[in-house]
């Protein structure tokens, strides 16, 4: 079956519901049930681990060799690490993001008393009273504090708020959708890569289409602190397909129209044949793309595969610009993702041999390679 029509209108949808709900890392319980929820009303059988991380079944023809796609619904955030004396809060940050973007973010800190708006500040925040000082301070965690909207001028007082260390901090993601297509806000990463799954199963149920094999569509609670796919991958499935970010800036090949394959990130190669079939899809289905490789990235597939599951892993990316920070997409990058996948649901098996997890050599996958030219040359000679 060709790739299908998305229904673009439903992508955006979802992703402004998304981008509404706070997630950071450790804070996922309201959009584990949102999705959950929307999962189940697309007709999918639904399944969460005990901390939250969504399994959803879409069957085939057959469990053995069973497909995977998988996205992220945490985000980056902070959290509480001190009470000032001043009546501010120290913060660290959840995930890998730089103190340059948190600078005059408006946020929300959870408490068991309850959520306080607040903003997070420079230590030195007026030109007023520093003057040249606010523009030779240092970008860091340290040079940074949560100014909570409340009355709270000291420790005693932010005490009597019921603020605590560890208490989380959502960055509000400020998103604008742009009538050119363009869509600006903060946490795209990887809330455009959930509404790009969920655009998918929508089209193949209202399309009826089949599949060869089960689709478990995986939903990850902590990949922005590296824990990812790492536990919710069952042993029937041979392969799994990540969607996130990709990153277009100088220097790289990613792009904000299209999808960007990428070839490699910090933790290795991607399988080469899971890769190469993607890319030929994109071509027969004319769908537009590039390959990409991240230096400074890692993503569900790499904590799969740490975590010693034995399958093929590939990523697929919609280019962001300023990732982790103000981001910027296009909604043609996120109709494409989405009929990639459902090219790739669609698609035949073609590794036969990957519906066991051990097997011999018969039906081993070959790569380009003189030895491999010899071997298929002596295959054909005829015997003496």
């Amino acid at each position: 079956m060709p790739r299908l029509a998305i229904d673009a209108q439903y992508l955006t949808d979802q992703l402004k519901a998304l981008l509404d709900i706070p997630s950071p890392t450790g804070y996922t319980d309201t959009v584990v049930r949102h999705v959950a929820k929307e999962l189940e009303r697309l007709g999918l059988t639904v399944e969460l681990t005990r901390r939250g991380a969504i399994s959803a079944l879409r069957q085939g023809s057959r469990r053995a060799s069973a497909r995977a796609i998988v996205s992220h619904l945490d985000t980056l955030g902070a959290q509480v690490k001190r009470l000032k004396e001043n009546g501010r809060l120290e913060l660290v940050p959840i995930g890998h993001w730089s103190a340059r973007f948190a600078e005059g973010a408006r946020a929300t800190l959870f408490t068991e008393s309850g959520t306080y708006r607040g903003t997070i500040l420079p230590l030195k925040a007026s030109g007023h009273t520093y003057n040249d000082e606010i523009d030779t301070m240092p970008v860091g965690w340290d040079f940074v504090e949560l100014r909570v909207d409340a009355l709270g001028r000291d420790v005693r007082e932010l005490q009597a708020l019921g603020i605590e260390i560890g208490d989380t901090v959502a960055i509000d993601p400020q998103p604008e959708f742009l009538d050119n297509g363009f869509i600006v806000s903060r946490h795209l990463d990887n809330k455009a890569g959930v509404a790009v799954m969920l655009a998918a199963i929508e089209a193949m149920e209202r399309a009826e289409a089949s599949t060869p094999v089960d689709m478990h569509w995986l939903f990850t609670i902590a990949e922005e602190v590296g824990v990812g796919a790492a536990s919710i991958l069952t042993p029937d499935v041979a392969s799994m397909i990540a969607v996130d970010n990709g990153t277009s800036a100088p220097g790289q090949n990613s792009a904000e129209f299209g999808v960007t394959i990428a070839m490699a990130d910090q933790t290795g190669p991607f399988d080469y044949h899971l890769t190469k079939k993607l890319v030929r899809l994109c071509q027969e289905e004319d769908i537009r793309y590039q390959k990409d490789i991240f230096r400074f990235y890692r993503s569900d597939s790499a904590s799969a595969i740490e975590a010693g599951h034995d399958v093929r892993t590939a990523l697929i990316t919609f280019g962001v610009d300023a990732s982790h920070g103000y981001e910027r997409i296009h909604m043609h990058a996120l109709r494409s993702l989405a009929e990639l996948v459902t090219a790739y649901a669609t698609s035949p098996v073609e590794i036969e041999r990957d519906r066991n997890q051990h097997a011999g050599i018969q039906g081993f996958t070959r790569q380009p390679a003189v030895e491999a030219e010899q071997e298929l040359a002596e295959d054909s000679d005829p015997v003496e």
